[in-house]
């Protein structure tokens, strides 16, 4: 399914999409060494039910889940890429820590997801991936536009990738949102242009460039929800849920203090 919001759906969105990023930077700024992830997930809970909103997590069950998720926002960890289920796990200095939220809020979603690393480390791989993965976003947001083509996307996103030297999984990437979290069309981290569903205004999308850094292959932890690097390798993850307007694209999912 394909929704495209009128204007009041459309008001509805950017409430949601500020909600869902201000309850991210909230748990990036208080997340450190030492810290839990089952403090996070609890972090992310009381936020999400002190606005009005809903989880697009804690009951979800897709036939790739072993469902209910039963946790509020994924917390990904070094070889953990997608669908981190938060766990017994304290924070180490320099861990790769990815934190990535869906909430609805008067029957609008939005989906975000920011990679940051821990404590006063700075490993070089892990910045550089994680810019990566920054820079890949904006090429996407740049490439979307009214009458632009889904294709037209993936190919921004995989040529950033690319040229940094990352493999490119597409089994998972971004999708359509709306109503409900996940949507078509599905958006490839990497695809040719001019190909596929051509924007209209109005139409929602999270886009998501994710990498890891030596490999495309995935495995699903003992959790049936976790993927992780089959190498070990680190991984990074960004995305935002944009709105296609008459001029372009508007981020939905920036924090409050960045408007």
């Amino acid at each position: 399914m394909i929704e495209i919001l009128n204007p009041t759906e459309l008001a509805r969105a950017k409430a949601t999409g500020a909600l869902v990023a201000d309850i991210l930077y909230a748990c990036k700024d208080r997340s450190g060494v030492g810290t839990n992830l089952l403090e996070i997930d609890q972090w992310a809970a009381t936020m999400i039910k002190e606005a009005g909103a809903q989880s697009c997590y804690v009951d979800y069950a897709p036939s790739f889940g072993r469902g209910p998720f039963g946790r509020y926002i994924c917390t990904a960890v070094n070889d953990a890429v997608l669908h981190g289920m938060p766990h017994d796990y304290t924070l180490a200095d320099g861990d790769l820590l990815t934190l990535d939220l869906a909430v609805s809020l008067g029957g609008v979603a939005a989906d975000s997801a920011i990679s940051f690393v821990v404590g006063e480390s700075r490993p070089a791989e892990s910045v550089a991936m994680i810019s990566t993965t920054e820079r890949a976003l904006g090429a996407g947001i740049a490439a979307a536009g009214p009458g632009a083509r889904i294709g037209d996307i993936s190919h921004a996103i995989g040529s950033v990738l690319s040229a940094a030297g990352y493999p490119i999984n597409t089994e998972f990437g971004g999708h359509g949102i709306g109503s409900t979290m996940h949507q078509d069309p599905h958006i490839a981290n990497t695809g040719r242009p001019g190909r596929g569903y051509r924007l209209r205004p109005g139409l929602l999308l999270a886009l998501e460039p994710w990498v890891m850094a030596d490999t495309d292959e995935l495995v699903t932890d003992a959790d049936g929800w976790t993927l992780r690097s089959a190498t070990g390798c680190r991984t990074a993850h960004s995305e935002h849920t944009i709105a296609i307007t008459g001029d372009g694209a508007e981020i939905l999912t920036l924090p409050t203090r960045a408007r």
